[in-house]
């Protein structure tokens, strides 16, 4: 569905272009904020249009769980060529899907300063994953963890009305 490479040359100069745009990170952490949420709100929008894409019996789901599979290895598939590693519930809202070579991140260094770039280079993937539930009438927040690259963690909590 998506060249892979494309994708990761267009995602890397969105990040650069949003990073060029924020206000020196010495005068605070605003425009570092705003650039996340500008790229988390591209990818809502994206994984809106993926949903709004998928096959009538997909929308169609009744559990939970059966949505997150979904993602983790339709929607992984489609996005970056491969499945998700890992996909973890306690049942009661939570979900943490795994992945130890996430293809945003693998072309990254593997030092403490890179560790501390990969949030930026995860919101994109966090607005799709909400994005895509948002469409299959699922409200949640997703939020992004990376602690020794290129392995990363998606939390996804569910929003009961």
């Amino acid at each position: 569905m998506v060249d892979v490479v494309l994708f990761e040359l267009l995602h890397k100069e969105m990040v650069a272009e949003l990073w060029a745009q924020a206000p020196d990170p010495d005068l605070g952490p605003g425009g570092q904020k705003m650039s996340l949420l500008v790229l988390e709100s591209i990818g809502f929008r994206v994984g809106q249009a993926l949903g709004e894409r998928l096959p009538r019996e997909m929308q169609a789901f009744r559990e939970e769980l059966d949505m997150l599979k979904f993602l983790c290895k339709d929607l992984w598939v489609a996005m970056f060529q491969k499945q998700i590693d890992s996909l973890r519930t306690n049942h009661q809202g939570i979900y943490v899907l795994q992945d130890n070579s996430f293809p945003l991140l693998a072309r990254m260094g593997s030092g403490l300063q890179y560790l501390e770039e990969a949030p930026k280079f995860l919101a994109f993937t966090c607005g799709l994953l909400r994005g895509t539930l948002s469409t299959l009438g699922i409200k949640s927040l997703v939020t992004a963890s990376a602690t020794a690259l290129p392995a990363c963690r998606f939390q996804v909590a569910i929003q009961r009305a």
